[in-house]
């Protein structure tokens, strides 16, 4: 039934070559775009179409899958009451998107926190730099290849007792 929703007609008629891919699933729509128009097509999202609201961005790491990284859109539209995941493949080659801050505000905290844990640039945002790790961390604590006990510590063998 996702090709009856409003904003996925709406993105096939203006963003057909753009469409990776659109899936449904209990009852969540999600759209999958090439990063190259993530804006363009927020933009179009946001303006034409009444999503109002960025609720989160976050990201996926697939280690070892390529492309590596998936930037998650979460979106709302407050009058339609109507939610919208969108989605954009990011390579471990070339770790950056563009920023949604020109958008929507609320992306300025997302973003950095999507920079700071797994190392996903955003290219055109404000104020990029750390917001949970302090600034002379090593890594990216949510990168599947991050050691589970942090960056130069023995691994926890136990009760020495």
């Amino acid at each position: 039934m996702a090709e009856n929703n409003r904003a996925v007609m709406g993105l096939k008629e203006k963003f057909a070559s753009s469409l990776l891919e659109i899936k449904e699933f209990r009852g969540e729509v999600t759209v999958t775009v090439k990063k190259e128009d993530i804006i363009a097509i927020c933009k179009c999202l946001k303006e034409e179409m009444g999503y109002n609201l960025l609720t989160d961005v976050t990201a996926v790491d697939y280690c070892g899958k390529a492309p590596r990284f998936m930037v998650v859109y979460n979106l709302y539209s407050i009058p339609t009451k109507d939610r919208l995941r969108v989605k954009a493949p990011v390579e471990e080659s070339d770790t950056s998107i563009a920023s949604a801050t020109c958008l929507w505000n609320a992306a300025n905290f997302l973003e950095r926190e999507v920079y700071d844990l797994f190392g996903i640039t955003f290219t055109g945002h404000p104020d990029l730099r750390r917001i949970l790790m302090t600034d002379d961390w090593v890594g990216h604590p949510l990168r599947k290849d991050y050691p589970l006990q942090g960056p130069d510590r023995e691994p926890y063998k136990g009760r020495l007792s």
